[in-house]
């Protein structure tokens, strides 16, 4: 499935139609509608991010996010990820400690943050 059809189907999925998607979005109908059978590849990237972001879907491979969760903040959370995996067991047991040192640290508590 194209990026193109994965957007659309999650579209209908979300919303009455298509139409209601752009106009929420501020884009003009007849350009989401080519974009949707053309291919998203010439849309502006800001575009694409933005309808990511409200549909709740990864930009990168378009697959579903978790809800009410911002976009940045989970692409952060999978870049930490991916680092984390490459590092030995006394890296990973070392960065563990130090994230544990530091949430202890008013300085560095995210504010308003649920703890998982």
């Amino acid at each position: 499935m194209t990026k193109a059809e994965v957007l659309k189907q999650e579209i209908l999925r979300q919303y009455r139609s298509v139409r209601q998607f752009a106009m929420e979005m501020g884009i003009p109908y007849s350009t989401l509608v080519t974009a949707l059978e053309r291919g998203i590849d010439g849309m502006a990237y800001g575009t694409v991010i933005k309808m990511c972001d409200k549909l709740s879907l990864n930009p990168v491979d378009f697959s579903s996010l978790e809800r009410d969760t911002p976009l940045g903040e989970q692409l952060l959370e999978n870049r930490v990820m991916q680092n984390y995996v490459k590092l030995n067991q006394n890296g990973r047991d070392k960065v563990l400690e130090m994230m544990d040192d530091f949430a202890q640290l008013d300085k560095y508590k995210a504010k308003g943050r649920k703890a998982k």
